[in-house]
C-alpha cells in the first residue's frame, strides 16, 4: 500500500475516509431522489420482480407467515411459490413501517421504494473504498467511488425504486471484494465467508461469483500456507452464515431439495465445502505440493458428491420442462451472452471491465512481491466476471464493479504521469482523456446515445412506448372501476396488475409459476375455443390486453392465426364482451363468459 500525503486536508481525507464515502453516498442519493422523484410519486416500479417484491413485502406487513413466500394473488386461489427468501423484504418492510409513523401507507409504500434501493450503495462504495485504498492508494477511495457512480450498468441496481435484490447482492460482492484484499488474513476470510452466505441467502444469482471467490481463496493458501487462517475463517462463516441464513430466512417451500434457492441442497454444498476447507486450513501442510493435492481432493470430493447426491441439479436450476424453456426461459433476454445484443447495449456493458481488466494486468506488471500477490486474486476475479459475459450479459453490473479496482489503478498510474510530461497539451488533455476511460461506462452509455449506434426501427420504438404506457400507475388505477376481479393477461402484465390495483392476475414471469405461464401462451396462441376452455378453467372472470405491448407482438409473430392475432386483427367472438374503459385507456378489457 502507498503512503498517504502529509498534506492537512488530504491526511484528512485518508483518515476519516469512511465518513466522507458516506456523505458522498448522502449527497447522491438525496440527488438521486431529487431527480427521481417523479417516479416515486407514481410509484413506477418498472421490472415485474419489483412490483413482485413490493407485493410480497404487503402481504406480510397484513399478517402472511414469515416463512409462506406463496403469492395468492396470482394463478388464485391456490396462488405459487416464490424462489425468494425473506431477506430483502426486512429493509424495506422496515422503512414502510417507519414512514407509516409519519404519513399514509400509500405515500410511506412510495418512499420507501424510493429510498430502499439506496441502502445496499453505501455498502457497496464502502467495500470498492477498502479495496482501492490497500491495492492503489490510501485516497484512491475518491476515485472508486467517482468511477463506480458513473458505471451506468451496475447503477442501474440502485436507482430508486428498484427495490429487488439485485442491488444487496452486488454490496455483498464488493464485500467480498475487501476481504480478498484485506492484509488481515482472518478477517478478510470472515467478510468474504459472510458475504457469501449472504448472497445466497438472498438468491442464487451470485452462486458463480460465491464458488469463484471460494476458489480463490483456496489457490491462495495453495501458494502461500500463511493464508491458512484467512481460508479457516472463510470456512467457517460460510457454512455457519449459509445455515443460519437458511434457518433464518428459507420458506417452507425452499425447505425440500430444490435447486433454485438456498435449499437443503446448496446449503448441503456450502455446509460440506466448509467443513473440508477448514480441514485444510488446521493441516495445512507444509508443502506446496501437499496443499495442492488436498486442494484438489477437496475440490473433487465436492463435485462428485453434489453429481451422486442431487443429479437433479447438474442441468438448469429452474428445473422446467422443455416446453416452457423454448418458449419463454430461452428467450429471456439478460440471460443471452454478450454476442448475442446489439452493440447499443454490448459496447456500454463491456467498456468498463476491458479497461478493468487493462488496469489490473498493468499494475500486476508494475508490482512486485507482496503488492503482486495482493492484485492477483482482484484480477482474477475481474478477469472471471469478464468470462461470466460469455455467458449471460446479465452479468454485466458484477462485471463492471469488480472492474473498479483496475479502472482506479490505471488511473491513478496515467494522470500523475501525464502532468509530469513537458507538452503543455499533453498535460492538459492528457487528464482529461485519461478520466475519459476510467469513466468508460458513462461514456460509453454517453456514446451510444449520441451516435444512435443500432438505432431501433419504428416498429421496435412503438412497442416500447405501448409497452411503458401498460405499466403506467394512473393507467392501471382506471381498472379499479371494475370490482375486484381474476384478469386473464400477459405474463409480464400479472405483477404490476396486482401490485398498482385490487385485481388478481393469472401469471407472472418466474419459472415455478410454469404452468400459468404456459396456459397463458396456449390460450393467447392457440385456437380461439381453446382459449376459452383455458381462460374459464383458470377462473378468470376479465380478459386484459394492451396492444402493441411487447410481449402480445410474440402471440402475432409466432402464432399466426392464433387466438390474439384474431382478436387484435379486429376480430370478435360471442363470449367475450368489451367493457368501457377511458378513451385514453391503451387497454381493452372483456367480460368472459
Amino acid at each position: 500500500m502507498k503512503e498517504a500525503t502529509s498534506v492537512g486536508w488530504l491526511r484528512d481525507l485518508d483518515r476519516h475516509w469512511i465518513v466522507w464515502v458516506l456523505i458522498a453516498w448522502a449527497a447522491f442519493a438525496g440527488y438521486q431522489l431529487w431527480s427521481d422523484w417523479n417516479a416515486v410519486r407514481w410509484l413506477s416500479l418498472g421490472d415485474t420482480d419489483d412490483n413482485m417484491r413490493l407485493a410480497q413485502v404487503r402481504a406480510l406487513l397484513d399478517g402472511q407467515n414469515w416463512y409462506d413466500l406463496r403469492q395468492y394473488r396470482m394463478n388464485p386461489p391456490a396462488g405459487f411459490d416464490m424462489h425468494w427468501s425473506r431477506l430483502v423484504d426486512l429493509p424495506l418492510a422496515g422503512l414502510i413501517l417507519l414512514f407509516d409513523l409519519f404519513t399514509t401507507r400509500s405515500w410511506a409504500e412510495r418512499i420507501a421504494c424510493g429510498v430502499a434501493p439506496l441502502l445496499p450503495l453505501a455498502l457497496t462504495l464502502l467495500g470498492l473504498g477498502a479495496t482501492v485504498r490497500r491495492l492503489v492508494h490510501p485516497l484512491a477511495w475518491t476515485l472508486a467511488t467517482l468511477v463506480f457512480l458513473t458505471a451506468f450498468v451496475p447503477m442501474l441496481m440502485y436507482a430508486p425504486m428498484r427495490i429487488d435484490h439485485h442491488g444487496w447482492q452486488l454490496a455483498m460482492l464488493a464485500m467480498t471484494l475487501a476481504g480478498l484484499s484485506d492484509p488481515r488474513r482472518a478477517r478478510g476470510g470472515v467478510l468474504v465467508g459472510l458475504a457469501s452466505a449472504v448472497s445466497l441467502s438472498i438468491g442464487l444469482e451470485m452462486l458463480p461469483y460465491c464458488a469463484m471467490a471460494g476458489a480463490i481463496l483456496g489457490l491462495r493458501w495453495v501458494a502461500d500456507r500463511d493464508e491458512a487462517s484467512r481460508l479457516a475463517a472463510y470456512a467457517l462463516t460460510l457454512g455457519g452464515g449459509s445455515a443460519l441464513g437458511f434457518a433464518l430466512f428459507a420458506s417452507n417451500a425452499n425447505r425440500v431439495a430444490r435447486c433454485d434457492a438456498l435449499t437443503p441442497v446448496w446449503l448441503s454444498v456450502t455446509v460440506v465445502a466448509g467443513g473440508l476447507l477448514f480441514l485444510l486450513g488446521r493441516l495445512n501442510p507444509v508443502t506446496l505440493r501437499t496443499r495442492l493435492l488436498l486442494a484438489l481432493a477437496v475440490g473433487g470430493v465436492i463435485a462428485v458428491g453434489f453429481a451422486l447426491v442431487f443429479p437433479q441439479c447438474l442441468g438448469r436450476p429452474e428445473q422446467v420442462s422443455d416446453e416452457l424453456a423454448a418458449a419463454w426461459l430461452n428467450n429471456v433476454k439478460e440471460a443471452k451472452p454478450i454476442w448475442g445484443h446489439p452493440l447499443r447495449i454490448a459496447f456500454p456493458i463491456i467498456a468498463l471491465p476491458i479497461v478493468g481488466l487493462i488496469g489490473a494486468g498493468l499494475a500486476i506488471w508494475r508490482a512486485r512481491g507482496v503488492e503482486r500477490t495482493d492484485w492477483l486474486p482482484v484480477a482474477l476475479f475481474a478477469s472471471f466476471a469478464v468470462l461470466m459475459l460469455a455467458w449471460q450479459v446479465r452479468a454485466g453490473p458484477a462485471a463492471q464493479l469488480l472492474a473498479v479496482p483496475g479502472v482506479v489503478a490505471l488511473g491513478w498510474l496515467l494522470i500523475p504521469w501525464l502532468r509530469g510530461r513537458r507538452s503543455v497539451l499533453v498535460r492538459v488533455l492528457g487528464p482529461v482523456a485519461v478520466l475519459i476511460v476510467v469513466m468508460a461506462g458513462l461514456f460509453a452509455s454517453t456514446a451510444v446515445s449520441w451516435f444512435r449506434v443500432d438505432r431501433p426501427t419504428t416498429g421496435q420504438a412503438r412497442v416500447n412506448v405501448a409497452t411503458g404506457d401498460c405499466m403506467r400507475t394512473s393507467r392501471l388505477l382506471t381498472l379499479n372501476r371494475y370490482p375486484r376481479a381474476r384478469m386473464f393477461s400477459f405474463v409480464d402484465l400479472g405483477p404490476r396488475l396486482i401490485t398498482v390495483t385490487h385485481h388478481d392476475a393469472i401469471a407472472g414471469p418466474y419459472h415455478r409459476n410454469g404452468d400459468a405461464i404456459m396456459a397463458v401462451k396456449h390460450a393467447f396462441g392457440r385456437s380461439p375455443a381453446e382459449a376459452r376452455r383455458i381462460m374459464r378453467a383458470s377462473g378468470a372472470t376479465l380478459l386484459l390486453i394492451c396492444p402493441n405491448m411487447a410481449e402480445s407482438t410474440i402471440y402475432r409473430v409466432r402464432n399466426k392465426g392464433g387466438f390474439y392475432d384474431q382478436l387484435a386483427s379486429g376480430a370478435r367472438f360471442p363470449w367475450l364482451s368489451r367493457l368501457p374503459l377511458p378513451r385514453s385507456s391503451p387497454y381493452a378489457l372483456y367480460r368472459i363468459s
